[in-house]
């Protein structure tokens, strides 16, 4: 029992690296970007072709698969996203899926629709047992690392300018111009932030999760119920949100296999009638 809660919290830890960068678009720009997971498959192809054509290390891997993802939300942002801040979020929807659709398209073509595999180090292999618990190695490294990512990201979100010229420019765009606020650039890195988190958590995934064209559409779904169930107003929300499902989707997978997925389904919906705007979302808010 006790490594089934384990295995579901590394779970939920990367659900929640792979969807806080849509909680960020979302809850603090108000952008539905449904080509979130794009930006992940991106990230787990950088650490695919990093280790297995150019033998580089996995540790490696991972700051590269960040920089590489932020640097090209950021290069879109600037030539695609920006000009539909203001449009209506049903054409945020169709242009994000096109972006996805042509990503499964460009991924297909240049690296075939095979599952791609990674050899992670030996020191990330196995398991070791603490306390009667089976505890995997790379799970106990994700779980570690993305506790690390939770904190950060929660202190730069609410402790720093950064994020109080975020939250200004949200609220009211031409106010914070006026106090000499680069709305632009704030919105372009915050962007960026959220990709190269996708990206991150794609790579992470890579071992866990498996990697192939289909990537976006496969876990869509998740990312959308993390930011549904969390709410959108904080991180908080979403992370535990994530844990919740996580957990969830596991426990159900290994007691009631036959239900497959149904149990975070049945979750989501239980959640959404009794909290409609989310289970830690403030009344009212987005």
């Amino acid at each position: 029992m006790l490594t089934i809660l384990f295995d579901g919290i590394a779970y939920g830890m990367l659900l929640f690296v792979l969807a806080c960068g849509l909680s960020i678009t979302l809850g603090l720009m108000n952008f539905v970007n449904l080509a979130h997971g794009a930006f992940a498959m991106a990230g787990g192809y950088v650490t695919v072709i990093m280790m297995n054509r150019y033998g580089l290390s996995f540790y490696w891997c991972l700051p590269a698969a960040f920089l590489v993802s932020a640097t090209v939300g950021a290069i879109l942002e600037r030539l695609l996203y920006r000009p539909l801040y203001k449009a209506s979020h049903l054409d945020q929807v169709l242009f994000s899926i096109g972006i996805v659709f042509m990503a499964i398209a460009g991924v297909d073509y240049f690296m075939g629709g095979q599952q791609q595999l990674i050899n992670l180090p030996p020191e990330l292999k196995g398991r070791f047992d603490f306390l009667g618990i089976g505890i995997g190695r790379y799970r106990l490294f994700i779980i570690v690392l993305c506790a690390f990512l939770v904190v950060t990201l929660q202190l730069a979100l609410t402790k720093t300018r950064f994020g109080s010229q975020l939250r200004a420019a949200v609220d009211d765009g031409r106010v914070a111009r006026g106090l000499g606020v680069n709305v632009s650039l704030v919105f372009s890195l915050t962007f960026a932030l959220g990709s190269g988190l996708a990206g991150l958590g794609g790579a992470l995934g890579t071992d866990l999760l498996g990697l192939d064209p289909n990537f976006p559409l496969k876990f869509l779904i998740y990312f959308m119920i993390v930011v549904t169930v969390g709410g959108t107003s904080s991180i908080s929300g979403p992370f535990l949100a994530a844990l919740l499902l996580g957990i969830a989707d596991v426990a159900g997978k290994y007691y009631v296999p036959q239900l497959g997925a149904f149990i975070i389904y049945a979750l989501m919906v239980l959640v959404l009638i009794l909290r409609p705007h989310g289970l830690f979302s403030r009344e009212g808010g987005r």
